[in-house]
């Protein structure tokens, strides 16, 4: 230590002491605050895991999206969204209701599809709210799967998306993975959302309860989700539009000439069979090396340089209750803002001096319904003020059947 001070002097050592203590502090805390989530709840086991709850499912997926992995896994839902449109069944069905397929259409769409399953994300299993999302999400999907334009397999690819992506992206890109409890959570949490949405899940196994746990389950729809790409995610004109008007809605804060850099970066986070199926050329290489670097440089500054995120700053887009008028809103936007509270500091956010800058839509109070939405109106504007009852009676049934416990405890 002593050759340390006359070499560097003093100041420099006490700061560099001071840098490392910072780095270990930090590096610590997130390993500490890890270890103590998985501390509270009592699954250490496989078969412990046997008997994670819904509710603690619930909570654990939420520590994992609004605080441990907040900007991945948000990513990695809008990318699982994406990936959708790389199944023709699924594309053709969207381009064919215009919903997404034209300009017009893709900004209210994308921003009810965010709502609804923020939703049921964010709310307690047994709570009205969530099941009321499911509920409007059932009744815009019904009208279609008894038309035969939806099928359970469809549904079933979604879901797994929903379940898969998180795991990938947090794998490849943040400081640490999931362990197998929080993997354990997000197969629980997806299973009972399923469930709600009537999901036969007896393509990835005959037998219903052959599932023991939400890890089970994880691995079983990641083998069948894995076959079922391979086999049905082949090229078409209609993911190619599909993935033209999301790229564009991913890509509203770019100014316009830099639009076609921004979009090589985009193609690069496909894998190959998706990227193909979009009809999208390979991307030079530099772009991958530019993503990797991008976001090796992130692993490192948030293991090393910064604290766990505070409770305080958790991730969470929509209104914990809704206002006078039974109204709730959403505080983040990627194309358009819909469903935004046009605050003095909303308007006047960086964001949206940036959007107004480049000529995009911001929260103007005007447009985009600024007096935020019912979860019973969300979905297309043909369709708003429409099957509430029905949408009541799918919530009755929801309701009822709603509970906190282990969604594969039936059968054993």
């Amino acid at each position: 230590m002593e050759f340390i001070t006359r070499t560097l002097g003093p100041r420099t050592t006490a700061g560099l002491a001071i840098f490392v203590t910072y780095v270990a502090i930090c590096r610590g805390l997130r390993y500490v605050r890890r270890d103590r989530k998985h501390a509270q709840f009592p699954y250490k086991t496989r078969e412990d895991y046997k008997k994670m709850t819904t509710e603690d499912a619930f909570e654990i997926v939420r520590y994992i999206q609004g605080l441990e992995f907040p900007f991945m896994s948000e990513k990695a839902l809008s990318f699982a969204l994406f990936k959708t449109y790389g199944i023709p069944s699924i594309s053709k069905l969207l381009c064919e209701t215009q919903q997404l397929g034209k300009a017009e259409y893709a900004g209210r769409r994308y921003a009810d599809t965010v709502v609804l399953i923020v939703e049921f994300m964010g709310n307690t299993p047994t709570s009205e709210r969530r099941n009321a999302a499911i509920a409007r999400m059932n009744y815009l999907h019904g009208r279609y799967q008894k038309a035969g334009k939806i099928s359970n397999v469809d549904l079933l690819y979604t879901l797994s998306l929903f379940i898969l992506e998180v795991d990938r992206w947090v794998g490849m890109y943040e400081w640490r993975s999931l362990t197998d409890m929080e993997i354990c959570a997000i197969g629980t949490h997806w299973k009972s959302i399923g469930d709600a949405m009537s999901i036969d899940f007896s393509p990835l196994h005959p037998d219903p309860t052959s599932f023991n746990s939400g890890l089970d389950f994880f691995h079983a729809i990641k083998a069948w989700s894995n076959a079922y790409e391979t086999k049905h995610m082949i090229p078409h004109a209609s993911n190619h539009q599909l993935a033209e008007e999301t790229t564009r809605i991913l890509l509203s804060n770019v100014p316009g000439p830099l639009k076609p850099l921004a979009k090589n970066f985009v193609i690069t986070l496909m894998d190959p069979r998706l990227r193909k199926a979009m009809l999208y050329p390979e991307a030079p290489q530099i772009y991958r090396k530019i993503i990797n670097a991008i976001f090796a440089t992130r692993r490192f500054v948030s293991i090393y340089l910064l604290p766990p995120r505070p409770y305080a700053w958790r991730f969470n887009i929509i209104s914990d209750a809704a206002d006078e008028h039974g109204r709730y809103f959403i505080s983040a936007y990627d194309a358009q803002p819909w469903y935004v509270k046009p605050t003095f500091l909303v308007r006047n956010s960086p964001l949206a001096w940036l959007r107004w800058a480049i000529g995009g839509p911001y929260p103007d109070g005007k447009n985009y319904k600024p007096q935020g939405y019912k979860i019973f109106e969300v979905g297309p504007e043909r369709l708003e003020g429409k099957g509430v009852e029905e949408c009541e009676e799918i919530l009755g049934k929801l309701m009822g059947s709603a509970t906190g416990g282990c969604p594969f405890a039936v059968g054993r």
